[in-house]
């Protein structure tokens, strides 16, 4: 059954999709793609919708400053102290703040929003499993000191500076233990209700959230950053970035996310509306299941894959600046990314290292999102693998189908996109260079690429103490990756989105998370 939708809503979508109507005063109406959502628990929700959600309805106990990310400012916490043993950190709670529901933060709230990621063991949960925190040991890593203060330890070899960085992540969200709970089912920790509702501090909270369709955001006028601009955001779901277009140039939306280059194109020098490449940490790359067949499996397919991905033609060509080429799993403006370019699209030399391994008649099959840009460059993917001689399947589906199939293992290629949880280098190393074979679902897990030594030095370099020294850990580690793995990375995005001309406050930073709407006015 349909949730109730709100008369708001309806007064909204009416104006949304009236010819040459304005958007509600009160209101940011946003049209894009929601097909991707799973559910909206931080502890959970791990696709870009979701992601992109989360800074309006929840806030951590600090958070990366969007304007320069290294920087981690005090948010729910008003300080932090590291202990002397070098394996905790005591937070100072910021004094009288208090939950949407009007519920004031306690220690409690933190423990209990920070156990059950552990305890739930859901796909974002392996960020702070790296803590050494498991489902035994977890409730004794987290103590309340006081009414004001709580003690986080940890009993993995991790510098406390990297810590932080763990708990500026989504997942890290705090959660209103007293409202979640109430809403319990089977000691799931709130876990179902909080899919489609939330229990946070941030600007705005969940009013109504109907899957495939609307996402209907209403403002938290207690959030301790105070009360948002605007009274609702509204996310409508508009699959086809053409329909996108067309509503934002009429100022039926106000913004317009994920366009293609062809919008982009349209919407050049129309009045009333701004076009914008905005740079994002997002990796574009294809993954290989290597226990789907023998040759998936083989380095040597690898290889040649890497020089089947015509990576300029599609970049400069066919997506017209929406990316650019880039072939390592640090995004460029990362601390330690490389920005070398060893492979070209190169069918002959793909041939020949294909011939000396003596695989022929090699196919695939890639599932992939039926949304731009992922299903363009998979198609352009079939027409470059066709050249050196591998038969490729382009099968579209649903994001969120999509992605339960490869969180499945039930695939043989996809075609992704990777962002960061958080700016530090480990945020994507343990992604594509971690996988501990204790059910953590990184990348490497989905890509069932076993890789202890690489694995091994993921966790040392969270260890390392000496900034140089931990980025040319990095350094080695991106160029095994490049050499020999299941992933053939080749672009970083660029986020095209088109923006009404009276908008004002509209914040988004490089981090796919960074998405800011409580200071837009219009």
């Amino acid at each position: 059954m349909k949730l109730a939708v709100s008369s708001l809503l309806f007064t909204a979508l009416a104006c949304a999709f009236n010819a040459r109507a304005t958007t509600p005063a009160d209101t940011l109406v946003i049209v894009q793609s929601i097909d991707d959502a799973s559910s909206f628990d931080p502890a959970e929700g791990f696709e870009l919708t979701t992601v992109q959600s989360f800074n309006s309805l929840y806030q951590r106990l600090l958070q990366s400053n969007p304007h320069n990310p290294i920087e981690l400012k005090p948010t729910l916490a008003d300080s932090w102290q590291a202990g002397a043993d070098n394996r905790s950190l005591t937070f100072t709670l910021r004094p009288h703040t208090q939950f949407a529901s009007g519920h004031p933060l306690r220690p409690e709230d933190v423990i209990f929003s920070l156990s059950r990621v552990i305890k739930l063991n859901l796909e974002p949960s392996f960020i702070l499993t790296q803590l050494g925190w498991n489902e035994k040991n977890v409730d004794g890593m987290l103590q309340k000191v006081d009414d004001n203060r709580v003690k986080i330890s940890w009993t993995a070899d991790v510098s406390p500076a990297y810590v932080l960085s763990l708990l500026s992540a989504p997942v890290s969200s705090i959660i209103d233990a007293e409202e979640a709970l109430a809403h319990q089912q089977n000691n799931d920790f709130g876990h179902g209700w909080l899919g489609r509702h939330s229990a946070g501090t941030g600007p705005y909270k969940i009013r109504s959230y109907v899957p495939h369709e609307v996402l209907v955001l209403q403002a938290n006028p207690s959030s301790p950053e105070g009360a948002p601009k605007l009274a609702n955001v509204l996310i409508k779901n508009v699959p086809e970035p053409a329909a996108r277009r067309l509503l934002v140039e009429q100022g039926d939306a106000d913004i317009a996310r994920n366009l293609g280059a062809d919008q982009m194109a349209a919407l050049t020098g129309k009045s009333g509306v701004t076009p914008m490449a905005v740079p994002m940490a997002s990796l574009y790359f294809l993954q290989f299941n290597a226990d789907a067949s023998p040759a998936l499996k083989n380095p040597a397919f690898w290889e040649a894959a890497r020089y089947l991905f015509d990576y300029h033609g599609i970049a400069e060509d066919l997506m017209k600046g929406q990316f650019q080429v880039h072939q390592s799993f640090l995004p460029d403006g990362y601390p330690g990314a490389l920005r070398d370019e060893p492979y070209r699209y190169d069918p002959e030399k793909a041939k020949q290292i294909l011939a000396k391994a003596g695989l022929a008649n090699v196919s695939f099959t890639i599932s992939v999102s039926n949304q731009p840009p992922y299903l363009d460059i998979a198609q352009a993917l079939q027409g470059s693998f066709a050249k050196g001689g591998v038969a490729v399947d382009v099968a579209p589906g649903l994001s969120s189908q999509i992605s339960t199939s490869v969180k499945s293992h039930n695939y043989q290629a996809t075609l992704t996109s990777w962002g960061p949880d958080y700016f530090d280098p480990n945020t994507n190393a343990a992604a594509f260079a971690y996988n501990p074979e204790d059910g953590s679902k990184t990348l490497a897990w989905r890509a069932n690429w076993h890789i202890p030594e690489l694995s091994k030095q993921t966790l040392a370099a969270t260890a390392q103490s000496d900034p140089h020294r931990r980025v040319e850990m990095y350094r080695q580690m991106q160029k095994q990756v490049m050499q020999s793995s299941p992933y053939v990375i080749g672009l970083q995005a660029r986020n095209l989105i088109a923006v009404r001309d009276n908008l004002k406050g509209y914040i988004q930073g490089i981090n796919p998370d960074m998405v800011f709407y409580s200071r837009v006015t219009k």
